[in-house]
């Protein structure tokens, strides 16, 4: 039995899920973390140095060091209001969320070297459980990674797959650079951001279904 009175739901991602009585979602906002902090900055709710640090990471992280498009004017006053209030020591924060063990980066050059590459900018890597093994990484870690090909010349769009034992769901992290992909993601138990979302997918023929129409969009993008 729950012991609050309330489920309010804060998301920057598009209105989708039910939850609670009470929705607050923005989607202009570059994270959650922003319009919590936007929610403490403008109601008598307190802040703290802790608070104000994992606020900052929340809002960094989540716009990809403010690279993503919907990176705002607003987005730069908050993560400002946040290092000013509570003196953030930047360095140690960006440690905190940068530094990585030498197995991850070996396993995002493995990403790297095996990502298949479709002449109309898709790219797509279906990872293997015993290839998360050789590097001693979990399921977790594409999803941390995936961001890090967002400059890539020959790439519109890429996408992560892997396999979830546990649900036994094909998870995939895709990412696009122009072609809008939360529509296709949709089709296929997905959704999220235009530009960044996922999908949860039972079976492979579904896998490449979703593949397919993503290398399509790619093409026509490319077109326009």
């Amino acid at each position: 039995m729950s012991i609050y009175k309330e489920i309010i739901k804060i998301d920057h991602h598009p209105k989708e899920d039910v939850m609670g009585r009470i929705s607050w979602t923005d989607e202009t906002a570059s994270s959650t973390a922003q319009m919590i902090a936007e929610l403490i900055i403008m109601t008598r709710l307190k802040l703290n140095k802790a608070v104000a640090e994992n606020l900052y990471l929340g809002i960094v992280s989540d716009s990809d060091r403010f690279l993503l498009s919907y990176t705002s004017p607003k987005t730069f006053n908050i993560a400002a209001y946040l290092v000013n209030k509570e003196h953030l020591d930047l360095k140690k924060l960006y440690d905190i969320l940068y530094e990585r063990p030498l197995n991850e980066i070996r396993f995002q050059a493995f990403l790297a070297m095996n990502m298949n590459v479709s002449d109309n900018g898709f790219g797509y890597i279906k990872i293997k459980e015993e290839d998360l093994k050789e590097y001693n990484v979990d399921n977790a870690t594409p999803s941390n990674l995936v961001n890090n090909f967002n400059f890539i010349k020959e790439m519109l769009v890429w996408c992560f797959i892997t396999y979830d034992t546990k649900s036994k769901l094909y998870k995939l992290n895709i990412r696009s650079r122009g072609p809008v992909i939360n529509e296709i993601a949709s089709k296929y138990n997905g959704g999220g951001h235009k530009f960044a979302c996922g999908a949860r997918i039972e079976s492979m023929e579904d896998v490449d279904k979703l593949l397919e129409e993503l290398d399509k969009a790619c093409q026509e993008f490319k077109k326009g």
